[in-house]
């Protein structure tokens, strides 16, 4: 029980360093939190007018859910198979909650994509690229990143459960609940495409 803790933690405490504010505040002086939509991801870091320091976050908070879901599959190869399959699916949801409710901003993070990407490239290479192909085309076609972050997710986690070879309920349900938690952070983004206000990609919050 003590690595599952020991995993979770390390997990929560890398989701919870706010990569995109941090950045800001160094780099700029600024509260990011009080620019544009407010969000402390990469999207609204580049909305900013920090480019640079949104490509920077985008891949600080992908490397958190990353090395979450690498060092909790380290620690469960001490467990017994299913057990360790279990400890990296949580362990990489956890991450994401972590960025979403993270403990240093009074639990008002971000919307989890950046690091939810990095997850999925840690669980499942080949269906976080389709996922990411799949992103691109939507930005592409709508120029909304909202959209193109939701529908990318629940294509990873489509194509993730169907070509797993395990099939654990535990491990399908953690696949499908970080999407979910992305859509619920994505209720203001849902709100203002329903009112045709949504910011488009290239444009300023």
């Amino acid at each position: 029980m003590h690595i599952w803790i020991i995993a979770l933690v390390i997990a929560y405490l890398l989701g919870s360093i706010p990569s995109g504010y941090l950045l800001v505040l160094i780099f700029r002086k600024e509260d990011i939190r009080t620019t544009g939509s407010g969000n402390i991801g990469a999207t609204n870091v580049a909305r900013s007018g920090a480019k640079g320091l949104g490509a920077l976050t985008l891949f600080l908070d992908a490397l958190k859910g990353f090395l979450a879901v690498v060092i909790a599959r380290h620690l469960a190869q001490q467990l017994t198979s299913p057990q360790d399959y279990k400890l990296v699916a949580l362990a990489g949801l956890v991450v994401v909650i972590g960025h979403i409710f993270p403990i240093w901003l009074g639990f008002r993070g971000g919307k989890g994509v950046a690091t939810a990407l990095g997850v999925f490239l840690a669980w499942a290479p080949l269906s976080a690229v389709v996922a990411i192909a799949v992103f691109l085309a939507v930005v592409f076609l709508t120029k909304y990143v909202s959209v193109a972050s939701l529908v990318a997710g629940y294509v990873f986690v489509i194509i993730a459960i169907a070509t797993d070879t395990k099939h654990l309920l535990f491990v399908d349900l953690c696949y499908i609940a970080i999407p979910v938690l992305v859509t619920l952070k994505h209720h203001s983004n849902i709100r203002r495409l329903m009112a045709g206000t949504e910011n488009r990609f290239g444009s300023k919050a």
